[in-house]
């Protein structure tokens, strides 16, 4: 295993039973690389997610994650699983919210230590939602609460941060802040990223990989409409930008 692989998958396979979800997979992701991964719904983006996080075994192969089994290392990364629907009037701060991602580091569940609320502080200042810190999470636009399930995320102080379309339902102007704040993050976490906007953040990502039961990865470079194209057909957006050269390192 080279020293600076955070994520080394080698010959896994899965299956829920009879059907295989996922085939044959291997990926190697370095430190601070910036990971695309797309493919189409049913997929097995979200069981391979599964995998890294040590919530599933595989049937076959090795998955190791910063040198380690995945459930030994699971509070060293920041998830932030897809958005879904809850209701707005749930009586929570946006403080009470990033507080969440200290449990399991600190000692009892409720009681948050000096430590994790400098934490929890520090998160919200890193991604701009330190002034909303006493607002009620019900009361924030679709881009303010994608800020703070981020700061959520970053406030374990991951190594690896996984994120599952963190910019589902937003529009392009938040989107691309969002994925602003995610490039400065990367300066020092490894990020992975589930997206079908691969076309739009071909302009952060390092390199994207494509999976569809089996997994191809390409660096950001090679991408091009076509390829994208004769990968999944029309399942993955092309937005309004894509990068053919890289002759502006």
């Amino acid at each position: 295993m080279s020293e600076n692989s955070v994520i080394k998958i080698q010959d896994l396979h899965f299956s829920y039973g009879s059907p295989v979800i996922l085939e044959d997979i291997q990926l190697d992701i370095k430190a601070k690389e910036f990971v695309g991964m797309v493919g189409p719904n049913g997929s097995g983006k979200t069981t391979l997610l599964k995998i890294i996080l040590g919530l599933l075994d595989p049937d076959k192969g090795s998955v190791e994650v910063l040198g380690k089994q995945p459930h030994q290392v699971v509070k060293e990364i920041g998830y932030m699983p897809q958005l879904t629907p809850f209701s707005r009037d749930f009586p929570i701060s946006v403080e009470e919210t990033v507080l969440m991602g200290r449990l399991g580091k600190t000692s009892s569940i409720g009681l948050f230590s000096k430590e994790d609320k400098q934490l929890a502080a520090e998160s919200m200042e890193a991604v701009e939602v330190l002034d909303l810190r006493k607002r009620s999470i019900g009361s924030l636009s679709g881009g303010q609460l994608q800020r703070v399930l981020i700061a959520r995320a970053l406030t374990c102080n991951p190594e690896i941060m996984i994120l599952d379309e963190p910019t589902a339902n937003v529009d392009m102007k938040v989107e691309k802040d969002i994925f602003d704040l995610l490039k400065k993050l990367n300066e020092k976490i490894t990020i992975i990223v589930v997206t079908h906007d691969i076309g739009f953040i071909s302009q952060y990502i390092t390199k994207v990989a494509c999976i569809n039961r089996t997994l191809i990865c390409h660096p950001t470079s090679e991408l091009t409409g076509e390829t994208i194209e004769n990968l999944y057909g029309t399942h993955v957006h092309m937005v309004h930008h894509h990068h053919e050269g890289e002759d502006h390192h």
